[in-house]
């Protein structure tokens, strides 16, 4: 199967054949008018994404303790409310197959958890808030 996939203004034609790609040639491409709708490049159906980790409900307070790298969830060591102290273990995520500690940036009482065990996180992405 061969696919037209434009990445940055410039065309690839790829072929594709059972799990192989060979990139066949490269096109530059010039911006289309903005009153004439580009069609959608032809792209293989993909396996759905994990689920992602749930939105905050309302406003973040507090200071915010946000993931260094995209990753899953796999302990959260602390509960609302609790008092922490700069340096404690708040959760535990793993990315690329390694166990990444994320630290209380300073002391202070938890006051939002953002995220659950399981969770799929993106980088930035807020885990917990502390006050």
């Amino acid at each position: 199967m061969i696919y037209n996939v434009t990445i940055n203004d410039k065309v690839y034609e790829v072929e594709v054949e059972k799990g192989k790609a060979n990139l066949l040639k490269t096109t530059a491409v010039v911006a289309a008018p903005a009153a004439a709708p580009a069609a959608p490049a032809a792209v293989p159906a993909a396996a759905p994404a994990p689920a992602a980790a749930a939105a905050p409900a309302g406003p973040i307070s507090g200071t915010p303790v946000s993931a260094p790298l995209p990753g899953t969830i796999l302990k959260i060591n602390v509960t609302a409310g609790q008092a922490v102290k700069e340096g404690d273990l708040l959760v535990v995520l793993e990315a690329m197959k390694m166990e990444n500690e994320i630290y209380a940036p300073c002391a202070g009482t938890v006051g939002q958890i953002l995220t659950s065990k399981g969770a799929t996180v993106a980088t930035g992405d807020v885990l917990v808030t502390i006050s």
